[in-house]
Parts: C-alpha cells; structure tokens; sequence
C-alpha cells in the first residue's frame, strides 16, 4: 500500500512537472512570435524593428498580412484602421506578430499593428501643454504619508510660495529612474518613495491663487542643485568640471544628448536679478522697447517651470522668473567657455554626475541668494512619453 502511494505521487509530481514544462515552453513561443519596437528602415516590403530590447528585428510583410493604425495609448483594436504598407514610416511604433506558417528559413508578419510617430508627437504636445496649464511644480518640503499632503517650496525670491498637493488612492504616483527626467521610464512609485529636497511636479485641479492643487498625477526625483564656475572641459568626453560655489569642490559633469541647455542673455539675466530682488523698478523695461526673447516650441519648452504672465504670485509687474527661463536661447556644449559660471540640475552623486538642466550666463544671478532655488521649479519633462504600448 505504501509503495503504492509512493508511485501515486511520483505519477502526480512529473505530470505537474511536465504541465509547467508544456506552459514555459508556449509562454516563450508566445513571446518569440511577437514583439514590439521602432521602425528604423524599409526596404520593399521589409521592415527593420529596433526592439524595445535593443535588438534589430528584420521582417518581410506579405500582401497577406493585416496592416493597423490605432491611437497613442489604445490598447485593443476595436478601433483600429486598416492602411497600406506604403503608410508604414520610420519613427513609427509597431507590434509585430509572427506567421507560424510561413515557410521555413523566413521571418514574415502575420499583422503589423502601429502608433504613427506624428500621433506620438501630436499626443506629447496635448500632454505638455496640460501639464503646463494644469501643473505646479517645486522643491519638496515634507510628505505626510497618512493624510497624502506634499507640501512644496517654489519660486524664488519675491515669487517663493508655499505648495500643498493632495494626493488620494486615485493619484497616479511614478517616480523617475536614475540619471533621468524622461517620463516615459518614470516608474509607478509610492508615496513613501518621495522625500524633503526631492523635485516634483503635479498636475490636477488647482486653487486660484495655485497653492493647492489636487492632483491626478505627480512625477517626482531627486537631483541637485549646483551653481559655480566652469575650470576645464573635455570636447572628446562630452564633459566639464565645475567648481560648486557651495562645496569648493570640483565636480565632474557629462554632457548628455538628453541635457536641457540654455543661455540667458544679458539682458534677461539683469531683468531676472531683479525679479529675484523684488525691484519693481528693473524689470519695468519688461513692457518697453526691448522685446523678451522668443524661444521655438520644442521637447525643452518649460523646462525650467512656466505658468502664465501676471498670474498670482509671480514677480513684480506680472514677470514670471520660471517664464523667463523657458524663453531662454537653447546652445550647445560648443559654446560653453572655460571660466564662465553655470547653475546646473543634475543626477545625484558627490562628484560624477550627469546634467539635465545647465543654464549659463548666470554671473548676475548669483548676486541675488534666492538664485539657489532658480532651477528648482522645471517641468521634469512632463508629459506623454515616446514609448506608446500596443496590445
């Protein structure tokens, strides 16, 4: 009887075994016959993915195969268009799913479902306007984790205040990853992971005077703040040491593709000293001959914070510094010159870190001590990310 039992649960066990097996195995057949990337080339009916994963994925599309357009952020085809394959561009997000029955040797899509990069795009700008519109951002002061209360600092100098974001069970909380402000890999996070000194934006309804809002979404990171001088640059390694006006220490800092970089001329850097003062009196000329600098609408757009002219709380005459800010010319590492003092956002770390904001032609700024907190009010790049999912 005994023995009996025995063979009982051997039988049992390897039958177990051998269904886990049977539901690996499909589950990695299932995912090796889609996957889901950008287009990088078309050639005739080929089609080369650049894969989420890194990988480049090269696949014909027969005439056979089923061709779909659906919006950024859709996730079933109900809604879905039929296209051509001549609608197909680079830049495009695609799901590619497999044929299982195609002949042996050849990689052929069964169906080509994708999010036109100009969706994308169209999408991205309705987001950023909203966060703009819909948005208040600052330093964070402390985190109440039962009643979901963030308070923030803002501002600087006569346009500092004091926020109050109201977070409930429906706030969509995410948080940045490492070394980054893309919000597409800004990862769900929650609120116990958001802490004093760390930036963060908010978007949801907010009171008049935009010391409270109640938020739908909050992004949140942390970086720091450096301001000082810029002693040496390597062209080759795309980075620049620079000596932190608070430590006097040196600090290594790369260059990135992704970095936000502008140049405040000198004007504007006068009119911004002002508004940082409170002197009514110099930023005045906002309404006179000289016109404020226009900026294009382009991925850095409030990069620096924003909010409408002559909105409560901001400066003297209705003169938003963060407004100001994201009107500033956009340059390059090329004209950045040794000597030339910087307020820089960056990664967190002692003395490598990476840029995501540098502003430069600051020498005026630095005379007003509410410059510190200047930086601290960007809009983190808020907004829909590049990565749309397709189901």
């Amino acid at each position: 009887m005994m023995q009996s039992k025995m063979k009982s649960h051997v039988a049992v066990s390897i039958m177990l075994l051998a269904a886990m097996l049977v539901a690996t195995s499909l589950a990695g057949a299932q995912a090796a016959s889609r996957f889901l990337g950008t287009i990088t080339a078309i050639n005739g009916s080929t089609l080369t993915v650049k894969t989420d994963a890194g990988a480049a994925r090269v696949v014909d599309v027969p005439s056979t195969a089923s061709l779909k357009r659906i919006a950024p952020g859709v996730k079933d085809l109900s809604s879905a268009a039929a296209i051509q394959f001549q609608e197909l561009a680079t830049g495009d997000r695609v799901l590619v799913k497999l044929d299982p029955n195609a002949p042996a040797g050849t990689t052929q899509a069964l169906q080509v479902v994708t999010v036109k990069q100009e969706d994308v795009a169209l999408k991205q700008e309705k987001e950023r306007e909203d966060w703009q519109r819909r948005g208040l951002g600052g330093l964070v002061k402390s985190v109440d984790s039962a009643t979901g209360a963030i308070v923030l600092t803002s501002g600087a100098g006569a346009t500092a205040k004091t926020i109050t974001v109201h977070t409930t069970s429906a706030t969509i909380l995410k948080r940045y990853a490492p070394a980054s402000v893309r919000y597409d890999l800004a990862q769900t996070a929650p609120i116990d992971a958001i802490h004093a000194g760390d930036q963060l934006r908010a978007r949801g309804a907010k009171n008049a005077d935009g010391t409270e809002i109640t938020a739908e979404e909050v992004v949140s990171g942390g970086f720091r703040n450096i301001s000082g001088t810029i002693t040496s640059l390597d062209t080759a390694k795309s980075t620049l040491v620079v000596k932190d006006l608070a430590t006097k220490k040196p600090v290594t800092v790369a260059i990135t593709a992704d970095a936000q970089m502008r140049q405040l001329p000198d004007r504007m850097a006068t009119m911004l000293m002002a508004a940082l003062k409170g002197n009514a009196g110099g930023v005045g000329a906002r309404n006179g001959s000289a016109p404020m600098p226009q900026g294009g609408t382009d991925h850095a757009q409030g990069q620096f914070g924003g909010g409408q002219q002559g909105a409560p709380g901001h400066g003297s005459n209705g003169l938003d510094p963060q407004q100001m800010l994201s009107h500033a010319p956009a340059i390059q590492f090329a004209d950045l010159k040794k000597g030339e003092a910087v307020m820089l956002v960056t990664t967190e770390g002692a003395s490598d870190v990476t840029v995501i904001t540098l502003l430069a032609g600051v020498e005026p700024l630095l005379e007003a001590p509410a410059a510190s907190n200047l930086l601290s009010n960007w809009s983190m790049n808020s907004g829909s990310g590049a990565t749309e999912e397709v189901q």
